[in-house]
């Protein structure tokens, strides 16, 4: 597949991408502004998250969640969304209805209101949403923990979801400076995908978001991350947790460089469904665990290789043991061509089936034109992990794996539940 795209900067920097695609009578339009937890400073955690949801307050010309209310009045969905890395906002729509999404992003970006009334309801909001997910969760507090120990740089380490106490510190101004910094047309990426034609498409993007100010440039974010030398290890008391549980991670490269191709078929070879080797190993054939799964992150900077596990005994050891097993087997003898073939197939897959559709096609287009300046991406990044041989992959396990490279944050059910919960 082959996806043909059109490449424009505005005159205040916004970065626009188009794509003509008449599979169906639907057209996407993705906003990504270059913002996320990484961008925060130490007692600022969690800004980028909350923030996200001050877009939804309205703006000049749109009252309190009506861009929703006219999303769904034109037949369309939408939603926005945090991470590490970015903060983007997304709408579906029928094709004839393009104006109308690029008019409600457009107003948001120039005239959002940050009001204190619209702040402290969003960050009650916040406050209730972190309960929910996170601490009033099993295992929510390890899964924090685990990125904060492993990296030791807080912009990668901290979570997105941030701290209650620095929710409660932050303030009506800090969201006003954060937006004007942030919210900029030259800080974002704009991406249009779908039955339109680009021409006109183009002068619609230019009607409504080329007046838009550009804003300075936001400062660089430091992703330098030390070398790990020693393994790192914390033990949390989990008074929702009904069995014990762990996170064992290691350091990532960054996105696109060599070693992250690999690393990213060898975790579907551990990892990914029923037939990959942790869940045979621990969940089949030993009977240690009753849930294993994991992820290799893909970010800018260090990212982190993780194994999340729940075990079936009274402690951590036995799924331990039998995680590390199965790494050196891979250090020491490498993995089959089938299992590799196997990996590029799911990923093969994974991929066309998000760029089939106008929404993936657009976010797609607007990661690589964020994360890597280069949209053109969407059409060879694929190849990449296709060239990927078993030696790379053992090449790989050998370099990322070491016993000092390792950091556990085990989480054991309390002596009591119900008294004292995560600490």
């Amino acid at each position: 597949m082959n996806v043909e795209f059109e490449q424009h900067v505005l005159a205040n920097g916004l970065r626009v991408l188009l794509s003509r695609n008449t599979t169906s009578p639907c057209v996407a339009v993705a906003v990504y502004y270059d913002v996320g937890s990484r961008n925060e400073t130490p007692g600022r955690s969690g800004f980028a998250h909350l923030f996200e949801h001050m877009m939804f307050e309205g703006s000049e010309h749109i009252g309190k969640t009506e861009h929703m209310k006219h999303i769904a009045n034109a037949g369309g969905e939408m939603n926005g969304s945090t991470s590490e890395e970015r903060t983007n906002y997304f709408e579906v729509l029928p094709s004839n209805q393009l104006g109308l999404a690029l008019w409600l992003e457009a107003d948001r970006m120039r005239a959002l209101n940050v009001t204190r009334e619209n702040f402290e309801n969003q960050r009650a909001t916040v406050k209730e949403e972190r309960r929910q997910s996170i601490d009033n969760q099993p295992y929510g507090p390890a899964y924090l923990r685990h990125r904060e120990l492993a990296l030791g740089n807080w912009a990668l380490g901290h979570s997105v979801i941030g701290d209650m106490a620095d929710l409660d510190a932050a303030t009506v101004e800090d969201a006003q400076a954060f937006y004007r910094l942030y919210y900029a047309p030259n800080n974002a990426v704009l991406a249009v995908v779908g039955d339109v034609d680009c021409t006109d498409a183009l002068e619609q993007v230019r009607r409504y978001f080329e007046a838009i100010p550009r804003s300075e440039a936001p400062p660089e974010v430091d992703t330098t991350e030390p070398e790990q030398t020693a393994e790192k290890h914390d033990t949390l008391s989990d008074a929702l947790a009904a069995m014990p549980g762990f996170w064992l991670a290691y350091h990532a490269p960054p996105r696109r460089s060599p070693d992250s191709y690999a690393l990213q078929l060898l975790q579907r070879i551990l990892l990914h469904g029923r037939s990959s080797r942790l869940y045979k190993s621990l969940i089949k054939e030993h009977e240690a665990a009753i849930e294993c799964s994991g992820f290799c992150g893909s970010s800018r900077g260090p990212d982190l290789f993780a194994v999340w596990t729940i075990s079936k005994g009274n402690d951590n050891e036995a799924c331990k043991t039998l995680i590390a097993q199965e790494l050196k087997r891979v250090a020491d003898d490498g993995v089959s061509e089938h299992e590799v073939q196997k990996a590029k197939n799911l990923i093969k897959a994974q991929y066309l089936d998000r760029i089939q559709t106008n929404l993936g096609r657009a976010m797609v287009l607007a990661e690589h034109m964020l994360y890597d300046g280069d949209p053109n991406l969407v059409n060879t990044e694929l190849d990449r992990y296709l060239r990927v041989s078993a030696a790379d992959i053992q090449r790989v396990a050998r370099c990322y794996f070491g016993p000092e490279q390792r950091t556990i944050v085990e989480a054991l059910p309390a002596a009591a539940a119900g008294k004292g919960g995560a600490a």
